[in-house]
């Protein structure tokens, strides 16, 4: 197993700056900057012309990201250029918005599938991934901080292309790349909008798609590198070979299986909320603990009780073992208490004591779903029931 206290020496988060004036201080972020103006310039994702009378550009900014591998290292500074594209209206900038991204379910049975039939699962990343996509709407832009046109400082960026930050962006990408995907014979999951299925006699193919993110599998290692190729092809795309880290989530790789853990996420967790060094606990909630309203001191930080509670139940994507608790405590989330706060601590006590347990997926071709429910009919005070169901 992954030895967690040597990742835990390895945990140095670096502060990423707030403004443009602390970020061109700093030869890396300046550097990163560069990078991300040489792509939008390439890409031709604007032209300048003169600012009109009737028109009102929207703003733009820098964000800043560091960027972390699966042990802690840092893998690069990302800086991104955003419009602000909360300043357009709904019917007059864009209009549809929704765009499908794959649910951690889908995921998860995209790796269990993978696992049991001993296919091998890769992954890659589509730069810029925005800038693949064309604007149906004219929309202007103030220049970028730091990167005014010396001769034409009074003009505006007409945008070409879209940009992070627009409404209609992800939308237009997602359709992009099923056009892309549909005219190479894959054909929508009618269970998830964001997995695509390739069958051809016996052979197949899965893509699952996650705004940029991409997982490919399948048990025909010619028609995945075709379909690499087409990508490339199409969309500026990193091959980051076998699938390691995707969304948190690392994908340990065994001689009998894969694990799904979420060890760097729960230590970022404690490190965030001051508890890396806390004695770990051996349940995540105490024996038939109550948890009632209006009992204790309300808490002054409320937001930071809501924090916690929703990164712990992202955190339940690989471990189910603190999902009753963590759907108990989430009742609380008007008015917290201390005793509510204390709750939450004590989970991250128990994650604590266990950072390498996740789930394991065996090679093993027997795709029989077994299913494990539980329900508490009388306990809660609030609610008539609580239930729960498994399916694995």
């Amino acid at each position: 197993m992954i030895n967690h206290f040597a990742y835990m020496s390895q945990v140095v988060k670096i502060k990423e700056p707030s403004t443009f004036d602390e970020a061109i201080k700093d030869d890396k972020w300046r550097l990163a900057m560069d990078d991300e103006m040489h792509a939008l310039v390439e890409n031709g994702t604007w032209v300048l012309v003169p600012k009109q009378e009737n028109v009102m550009p929207i703003g733009c900014k820098w964000v800043y990201k560091v960027k972390y591998n699966s042990d802690g290292s840092i893998s690069r500074h990302k800086a991104r250029l955003v419009a602000k594209g909360y300043a357009k209206k709904y019917g007059l900038g864009y209009e549809e918005t929704f765009s499908a991204v794959a649910r951690m379910s889908t995921v998860r049975t995209v790796i269990a599938l993978a696992a049991s039939k001993k296919w091998d699962l890769y992954q890659s990343d589509v730069k810029n991934v925005f800038l693949n996509v064309d604007l149906q709407k004219e929309i202007y832009i103030e220049q970028p901080e730091g990167y005014i046109h010396p001769e034409y400082p009074s003009y505006v960026c007409k945008l070409k292309k879209a940009l992070y930050g627009l409404k209609q962006a992800p939308r237009a990408w997602y359709q992009k790349l099923v056009e892309c995907l549909s005219s190479v014979g894959f054909q929508e999951s009618d269970a998830d909008p964001s997995l695509f299925v390739k069958h051809n006699g016996k052979e197949m193919v899965i893509i699952c798609i996650y705004v940029d993110d991409l997982i490919i599998t399948g048990n025909n290692h010619t028609r995945i590198k075709e379909l690499k190729s087409l990508l490339k092809l199409r969309f500026k795309i990193s091959d980051l070979g076998q699938l390691k880290f995707f969304l948190g989530i690392e994908v340990v790789k065994t001689d009998v299986g894969m694990y799904l853990i979420q060890r760097k996420y729960v230590l970022d967790l404690l490190k965030k909320y001051g508890m890396l060094s806390c004695k770990p606990l051996q349940l995540p909630l105490d024996t038939n603990a109550k948890y009632h309203l209006n009992v204790g001191n309300k808490i002054q930080n409320v937001q930071m009780y809501r924090n916690i509670v929703e990164s712990l139940l992202y955190a339940t994507i690989t471990r189910p073992d603190i999902t009753y608790t963590v759907g108990l405590l989430s009742q609380f989330m008007q008015e917290p208490t201390d005793i509510h706060l204390n709750a939450c601590r004590k989970v991250l006590r128990y994650l604590k004591g266990i950072l390498n347990y996740g789930l394991f997926y065996a090679y093993d071709d027997n795709l029989t779903p077994k299913g494990y429910c539980d329900a508490d009919w009388a306990s809660s005070p609030y609610y008539r029931s609580t239930y729960g169901l498994c399916l694995c």
